[in-house]
């Protein structure tokens, strides 16, 4: 199989799809591998890393996507990119299609093969291609949200630790899944004093247990919820329903409750936000004011560390990019359901459930679209 990766393109995404190692993993299994100039600088990678194990560097993405079997990346295919898939190619990325329905159309008609990410499962139930960069933008939420914090940005002027004789910085966090476990332990890890929300009982159970004393939880009703906002400082949040829009669980009204110059960090902001009022940043302009509350909503927050980002995905990709390239999507699929969990567009109909449920779209069942 021809394996190609383009550069990213979004606007200040520095991460790509392969690094040389995996490159060079694909070529040991009689793949051509086939990368764009530049495609690895932003995450430190050089042409010629990619050349010494046996990749081609091309000059430009139209090359890439024309002569590719799969195109791997790491951001959702950009309108210019979508123009270029065709029918039976497979596109290997993150998609985020739930809140996203000028993509899920663009890709739906493009005929091509669409596996995403962040929906492939585990035997756990686990979303382990989410997984790692989830780890990386819950460790960088309490960071940015600290700099978002300082009064230069607009902030409270609130220190995270405070100092002798000055109290830390209230920090909610909203989720206690992977994203808020790792904020969690960043912010108290900064001198903090945080507290996680969630509804699992035993999600809850399981964070007492394991850092009791490191920070609090509470059990997120409604009210507790309201009460924990209107007192913080930073509230970060790390609410996700695989593959469906993230749940809306701070209004607009409940801005007015919140202290002035608090921060906001919507790290679901590529599920479309917890909040009423997120909206998707860059890293190039990442906050914005809405009624005094300071919102960082940057949509691809890992890129920031981009040769962490790169290399921990690339590590959990690579198995699942080899089994597609190996065996072909349908076999590896049929071979692995928890593969074929993450298939959401094929051959002109959306094959996941939660998106359709979002966008109003008709959905065909992944089983079916394997007979297709």
């Amino acid at each position: 199989m021809k394996i190609g990766c383009p550069k990213e393109i979004k606007p200040q995404e520095f991460r790509v799809g392969m690094t040389p190692s995996t490159a060079g993993e694909a070529v040991r299994h009689g793949h051509e591998v086939v990368v764009q100039a530049g495609g690895g600088a932003g995450a430190g990678f050089t042409d010629d890393d990619y050349r010494a194990v046996g990749a081609t560097v091309l000059d430009t993405a139209e090359e890439i996507f024309a002569s590719a079997d799969m195109i791997v990346k790491v951001k959702e295919p950009q309108p210019g990119e979508r123009a270029m898939l065709r029918e039976g190619q497979v596109l290997f990325t993150y998609l985020h299609l739930a809140p996203d329905p000028d993509q899920t159309r663009d890709l739906i008609a493009s005929g091509a093969t669409c596996i995403a990410y962040e929906t492939v499962t585990d035997e756990r139930g686990g979303l382990p291609l989410l997984a790692p960069m989830s780890e990386v933008a819950g460790r960088l939420a309490p960071q940015v949200g600290a700099w978002t914090l300082q009064k230069a940005n607009g902030g409270r002027g609130v220190l995270m630790g405070g100092v002798p004789g000055v109290g830390p910085a209230n920090v909610v966090v909203i989720g206690g899944g992977v994203v808020g476990t790792h904020a969690a332990k960043i912010a108290a890890g900064m001198g903090a004093d945080v507290t996680v929300l969630d509804r699992s009982l035993p999600r809850l159970r399981y964070l007492d247990d394991v850092f009791g004393g490191t920070f609090k939880n509470r059990y997120a009703s409604a009210t507790a919820t309201a009460e924990l906002v209107a007192s913080a400082d930073m509230v970060i949040g790390a609410v996700l329903i695989p593959g469906a829009a993230a749940p809306k669980l701070v209004s607009r009204a409940d801005l007015s409750l919140m202290k002035p110059g608090a921060a906001i960090v919507d790290v679901a902001i590529d599920q479309g936000g917890c909040f009423e009022t997120s909206k998707a940043t860059t890293h190039q302009d990442p906050i914005y004011d809405v009624d005094g509350i300071m919102h960082y909503c940057v949509a691809n927050m890992p890129g920031a560390v981009a040769r962490t980002s790169t290399i921990a995905l690339t590590n959990a990709t690579m198995p699942y990019m080899l089994a597609l390239a190996d065996k072909g999507w349908k076999t590896a699929c049929e071979d692995d359901p928890h593969l074929l969990d993450g298939l959401n567009v094929h051959s002109g109909k959306l094959t996941y459930y939660a998106v359709g449920k979002a966008l109003g779209i008709d959905v065909v069942s992944p089983q079916l679209a394997l007979k297709m």
